[in-house]
């Protein structure tokens, strides 16, 4: 049908629809709308539908820096915890959750998780273990950075929807090599320059539930909490009324964050017994070196310390998505401080050992 044709129609009511007549004139494009019914926005008109900023940093429920949460995945980085050569940690402080998680050899390893904080330096960067996109899968997205690991492990995380592959072996340039460190224990980074490599997926939903209530009813005074892993990693976390946070120390030092030179530091701590089973795969040249493969479905036994109490919990955590829960003895729920969390994973043969699970009144 011709222009004059069409326009002839519209004259005599035969057509009732909205038409857009595009129109090319010297190489550009101007837009004409002819409509039968009411006026309507121009075409050329966008609409922006924005979602308020988060005034609250949604993995500790505290206020955000500048009043806006970065809107960003979590960053997670495997930090070393060897007796020699990996401590004392950088950015420790600057997580806004910190899992110890057991390895091979009697050795823990921490998974610390980023999201509102931005630290210049963190490390030292280890290897991959089974135990972390297992962690991980609950932020529905998710950066990990770690520095290479045994093939299937490796494999594993890169074949992952969720999770972008941040490996030191396949972004090396992202990474650089301490002078004062020798490797493996040698290998740091910063947030800033692993978010700029990813870092482009919505920030995450809170997966715990926080409160400034008291803890429940059955709730009593702690002084200190102590858990013995292995030799060099006798974890004690002491109470600090007048800061309101817990303590971390080795073999009676305190633990430093050697980014800012801070004693290292917790709101919340939450305790998870779990079953374990050891991987096929070992994770080093000596026999029977299987990944430890904590167990974080299911449910099991714990205690939640906050404010200068513990409390006993039962944990639950329904599929790799879901965040876990925790309710008290009477099936209460019980809630997290506003704050930075550590969650310590002690396996279940270790918390059957007498003296490995302690708390000074």
């Amino acid at each position: 049908m011709s222009l004059r044709s069409y326009l002839r129609s519209l004259r005599k009511g035969r057509v009732v629809v909205a038409a857009i007549i595009v129109l090319v004139v010297g190489g550009t494009v101007a837009g004409v709308v002819i409509s039968s019914g009411h006026p309507k926005p121009s075409a050329n008109k966008v609409h922006h539908h924005t979602t308020p900023p988060l005034t609250k940093c949604p993995l500790t429920d505290l206020p955000a820096p500048g009043g806006k949460a970065p809107e960003r995945e979590p960053l997670a980085v495997k930090i070393g915890n060897e007796p020699q050569g990996a401590r004392p940690q950088s950015g420790l402080n600057e997580a806004d959750i910190v899992y110890d998680t057991p390895a091979e050899g009697g050795i823990m390893r921490y998974l610390a998780v980023y999201q509102c904080e931005t630290p210049s330096l963190v490390g030292p960067i280890r290897s991959v273990r089974w135990v972390d996109w297992h962690i991980l899968e609950v932020f529905k997205h998710v950066e990990l950075a770690f520095v290479a690991g045994i093939t299937p492990n490796r494999s594993e995380v890169e074949s992952l929807p969720f999770i972008d592959d941040a490996d030191a072996f396949l972004h090396a340039f992202a990474y650089q090599q301490s002078p004062d460190r020798q490797a493996p224990d040698a290998t740091y980074a910063s947030a800033a320059t692993l978010w700029r490599q990813f870092g482009h997926h919505a920030a995450p939903k809170p997966i715990f539930d926080y409160t400034t209530a008291p803890l429940p009813k059955g709730a009593r005074q702690a002084k200190d909490l102590a858990i013995n892993f292995s030799g060099g990693t006798d974890v004690v976390w002491q109470w600090n009324s007048s800061t309101g946070q817990w303590v971390h120390t080795y073999s009676g030092a305190t633990d430093i964050d050697a980014l800012t030179n801070q004693p290292v530091t917790t709101t919340n701590i939450i305790v998870q017994v779990v079953h374990y089973n050891l991987g096929p795969y070992n994770e080093d040249p000596e026999p029977q070196s299987g990944d430890v493969e904590s167990q974080t479905l299911g449910t099991g036994k714990g205690w939640v310390l906050r404010n200068g109490e513990e409390i006993r919990v039962t944990w639950h955590r329904a599929s790799l998505t879901s965040p876990t829960t925790y309710t008290s003895s009477r099936g209460q729920p019980v809630d997290l401080t506003p704050g930075r969390t550590w969650v310590e994973f002690v396996l279940d043969t270790t918390a059957k050992q007498p003296g490995a699970i302690t708390f000074t009144p």
